[in-house]
């Protein structure tokens, strides 16, 4: 079958369609061969998409026997010894011995990085026994001039290798490479009978290469390498011996693996087919050769010819951002449908990958996307690091209510019912705010709420609000508890089973997952809840979960691997940003880059060699574009080395109109970036909102406001309006958080008792009497310890400048009412003003009164009180009426705020004094108000939205449902007649 002798090595050039050509270059080989010889071929392929493939090429005919196709991991199963230790019992173990390692040293990791760490440890022995590095040949590493880190890594892989990592037969990269070697001896002494063939492989992992050397050296035995250059020449593949310098370059791997068989690159015969692009692979194949050798760009690159040709059917699409260019590359996708032809996208980076399947989604465009999601990402993974938080942190408000409103919840039947109790609990949170989430609290609510609630709540008792384990505990209980919670919560009240929370294909990946946990969960010792929940979080996170879509089969998005076995017309190379397109090797806490050269394993460069191999056969497509972002969501980009390389050398050479290809690749890649800025900008006209002033009629209008929301009506009407006549409120917080309203009811509260107490405030002792009082209120009020060792120290700094303007208060007058309650009607008026003072002192000469009004922040001017903030002087008018309860009317002389903030000390605004600027005086106050109801009794007035805020800064409540930001202050109001 194959002709020659030797190595049987064939190349297919990048650009041309692997699995097609390959079934082509067999089909010109059998083709006088009687029909058994198609099924007596064995094909040993690198992966299940690239099976699936040639099937699909096979079966479409003509009609024919089959080959027998197999995975290059498959080969010489038999010959394993035994079968390979469970991945995750194994991680486990290497856990537990980590997790020592570092309370040992906790300057080493954080214990939450356990997991990972192990994860890292167990890709580590398994390349040493794929690669066949033994462990003598670690412990002879010579670190005496690294760092200590570096020696404590290596003692410690030595330890654990010795424990658990010793047999190769534990690993599945050490078992293939024990199929590979006994399957090599095996095919020495016997060889097989048929064709064996390895196809679509690079030799980039110690098995798949043993198996590859052996299979050359059959006699009806072919290697069939994807992509290969053949345009590089012979002096550049010498350069390729060095795996320091050479290690990242496309063709590295083969120039490795010509080396172990003992051949050079021009024993590499053609497969099948022509060069799809000759021009193009020319031009890249020169972009991309070593470093040391650029020179030789001004040598070779003359003779490339006009690069028009070779870049013709290239674009470049520079995008200013990520949104922009997903929306390019979903407008170039959406074209591709419009013309007929079949496109993908290829790219490392999946969340660009998600949004130009969102963004193709716009025109009913569902993509085949081969990548899934995270299982962690789906509903049942999602419930499941939900449940295991809980446990480990506590039921707090949002987390409680984020597992009841979660889809799979109450499954199990009644779960209307649910979504309407946990609608009534979490309204009752809002209003009364928790820390957190208590059955005694739930059980209170339900006493209140009546009908079901009760039993609803008795179920939470005994799931949700179970009281969880604390401190170390054996995994296989944590598990097994987690699991039976997550069941009980999906099933809900009154239900057996687990609702629907298996039934998903994604459902039965994360039933599989734990039931892996549970099964293996004995090696991993005892753990904290908090451990458990990192450990269930990493386990589902590692898993990916493809969802099940009709999509269309002639759009696709693909990974730079899968899209060997890809056949289209359109390739979309995306994401060709340093850190996207190579992707930068992951961190190696265990064995620098020195230590593994000297070891024999692999560089971290292998990665992006087998990056820079996959974009040398996605570049060369007949039709191709090259896409890649100006900016990240941080900072700008730096563009992929391999695009730099080929931008550089098309503008260096002008005698073969490269700046003149360049541009043009260029321009056409502009048209698609301008297609998404207008798709962009194409959005619904909606009509800007006008500034609203509604005019409710005249018996809907508010008899009854207190003095703050006097304040409010004068700056911002349309609140009033949202909350007095809509009955709109704003929902509260889940919980109630240390925040300022609640420090200034704290501090408001420990001035009220200590005023109450009739203190000497000129007593050595008011000082630790008034800081008792705040301890009191404090251990009451705040329940977050840095919070209340915060607001004490706090008070203790204001406490002396209080103490001493009481002295001088008290000194004049005394406290006749303390946070006393008011009610005065308006003269001549169905209008009742109510209000609370905080204080009201007489004054001994005269009896005339002064209102104080404690405040946390800074005080309002005298301006701002006959303007903005009339809160203090509408008290007055009050005070002088007889509006506070048990206090006779009298004149008041003064106003004043008492500053209990930042900058302690008393503000006092004297009444009736014709030399101040501007006077004070109540009875124009009075006036004021009055104008000012009579001004919203008229029937065409209407309730302006942020009519004279203060501060355009300032916000409401109600912004929102008055479209602000559709309008600003500066727009004049529109009134409307309503209800």
């Amino acid at each position: 079958m194959f002709e020659g002798d030797g190595p049987h090595i064939y190349g297919i050039p990048p650009g041309a369609e692997f699995p097609r050509a390959l079934v082509d270059g067999l089909t010109a080989r059998l083709r006088d061969a009687p029909p058994e010889d198609w099924a007596r071929i064995e094909i040993l392929v690198n992966s299940r998409l690239m099976e699936r493939r040639v099937v699909e090429i096979l079966a479409a005919g003509p009609a024919r026997l089959l080959p027998r196709l197999r995975l290059v991991t498959e080969i010489g199963a038999e010959d394993a010894p035994v079968p390979p230790m469970a991945p995750l019992r194994r991680r486990l173990e290497l856990m537990q011995l980590i997790r020592r390692m570092v309370e040992a040293d906790p300057t080493l990791a954080p214990r939450s990085a356990a997991f990972d760490l192990a994860d890292s440890l167990a890709a580590l022995l398994d390349e040493m026994h794929g690669e066949g590095v033994p462990l003598e040949r670690l412990r002879d590493l010579d670190v005496s001039d690294l760092s200590g880190h570096w020696a404590r890594a290596l003692g410690f892989v030595d330890i654990v290798a010795t424990h658990v990592g010793g047999a190769s037969a534990n690993s599945v990269e050490g078992r293939q490479r024990h199929a590979a070697l006994a399957c090599a001896a095996r095919w020495t002494d016997d060889p097989p009978d048929h064709p064996v063939i390895v196809a679509g492989s690079t030799g980039s992992r110690g098995a798949t290469a043993i198996l590859m050397e052996a299979v050359a050296r059959l006699p009806q035995g072919a290697l069939v390498l994807p992509g290969f250059d053949a345009h590089m020449p012979p002096p550049v593949w010498d350069t390729l011996c060095d795996d320091l310098t050479g290690e990242d370059h496309p063709q590295y791997r083969y120039a490795r693996l010509f080396r172990r068989i003992g051949i050079g690159p021009e024993a590499v015969r053609p497969w099948s087919g022509d060069d799809p692009v000759p021009a193009r692979n020319r031009l890249v194949s020169l972009a991309l050769r070593p470093a040391p050798v650029t020179d030789q760009w001004l040598e070779d690159g003359p003779a490339l010819g006009d690069l028009r040709e070779a870049t013709a059917g290239l674009s470049l699409i520079e995008a200013p951002d990520p949104r922009t260019e997903a929306l390019a590359i979903a407008a170039r996708l959406r074209a591709a449908v419009q013309e007929g032809k079949t496109a993908a996208l290829v790219t490392p980076d999946r969340v660009l990958g998600r949004r130009v399947a969102a963004a193709l989604d716009r025109w009913g465009i569902v993509p085949d996307d081969s990548a899934g999601r995270p299982l962690s990402q789906t509903a049942p993974g999602r419930l499941l690091r939900q449940v295991a938080d809980a446990m480990a942190d506590g039921m707090g408000p949002e987390a409680f209510l984020a597992v009841l409103k979660h889809p799979l919840t109450h499954s199990g039947g009644g779960r209307g019912d649910h979504l309407r109790l946990t609608r009534d609990l979490e309204l009752f949170l809002r209003g009364e705010g928790a820390p957190e989430i208590t059955p005694a609290l739930v059980s209170g609510w339900a006493e209140g709420a009546g009908g079901d609630a009760t039993g609803w709540a008795k179920w939470l008792g005994r799931t949700a609000l179970a009281p969880q384990p604390g401190g170390l505990t054996p995994l296989t209980d944590l598990a097994a508890r987690h699991l039976r919670l997550t069941e009980a919560l999906a099933a809900g009240a009154g239900a057996e089973g687990s609702g629907a929370l298996w039934d998903a294909p994604a459902g039965e990946a994360a039933r599989a997952a734990m039931d892996d946990l549970l099964a293996e969960a004995e090696a991993g010792g005892a753990m904290t809840p908090r451990d458990h929940a990192d450990l269930v979080a990493a386990i589902l996170g590692a898993i990916e979960q493809r969802d099940i879509v009709t999509s269309r089969p002639d759009i696709a998005i693909r990974g730079p691997q899968e899209a060997r076995a890809l056949g289209v017309d359109l390739v979309i190379a995306a994401g060709l940003s340093e850190g996207i397109w190579p992707a930068p090797p992951p961190p190696d806490p265990w064995l620098n880059r020195r230590m593994r050269a000297a070891a024999g394993l692999l560089l971290p460069e292998r990665r992006v060699g087998l990056s820079a191999h996959d974009f040398q056969q996605a570049i060369a497509a007949r039709e191709v574009v090259l896409s890649r972002s100006a900016r990240d969501s941080d900072a700008e980009t730096v563009m992929s080395r391999w695009l730099n390389r080929l931008t550089n050398l098309l503008g260096g050479l002008p005698g073969t109109a490269g700046p003149e290809a360049l541009a043009e690749m260029r321009a056409r890649g502009t048209v698609w970036v301008e297609l998404a800025r207008a798709a962009e900008a194409r959005v619904i006209e909606v009509p800007r909102a006008a500034r609203p002033s509604p005019v409710p009629p005249l018996g809907v209008r508010p008899r009854r406001l207190s003095v703050t929301q006097i304040q409010t009506l004068v700056r911002d009407p349309y609140a009033i309006y949202a909350r007095h006549i809509l009955g709109l409120r704003p929902l509260g917080g889940l919980r109630v958080d240390a925040d300022a309203p609640l420090k200034g009811t704290v501090i408001h509260e420990i001035l009220h008792d200590f005023v109450s107490a009739g203190t000497d405030p000129a007593d050595p002792e008011a000082l630790g009497a008034m800081m008792a009082i705040a301890d009191d209120v404090l251990a009451r009020a705040v329940p977050w310890p840095a919070a209340r060792l915060g607001w004490r120290a706090q008070i203790a700094r204001m406490a002396p400048a209080f103490l001493a303007d009481e002295v001088s208060r008290r000194a004049v007058g005394s406290a006749v009412a303390l946070e006393r309650w008011g009610d005065y009607m308006l003269a001549g008026r169905d209008f009742r003003l109510v209000g609370k003072a905080d204080r009201i002192d007489r004054l001994t000469d005269g009896g005339a009164l002064v209102v104080f009004d404690y405040k946390t922040g800074r005080p309002p001017s005298a301006a701002q009180m006959t303007t903005f903030d009339p809160q203090l002087m509408l008290e007055a008018v009050m005070a002088e009426a007889g509006a506070f309860r048990d206090l006779a009317p009298a004149p008041v002389a003064a106003v004043a705020h008492i500053a209990v903030g930042a900058s302690p000390g008393e503000k006092r605004h004297d009444l009736r004094d014709a030399s101040a600027d501007p006077p004070l005086d109540p009875d124009e106050a009075r006036a004021q108000l009055e104008a000012l109801i009579e001004a919203f009794e008229a029937p065409d007035s209407g309730y302006t939205a942020r009519r004279a805020l203060y501060m355009v800064e300032y916000g409401s409540d109600y912004d929102h449902l008055a479209r602000y930001g559709e309008w600003s202050e500066s727009d004049l109001p529109q009134p409307e007649r309503v209800g």
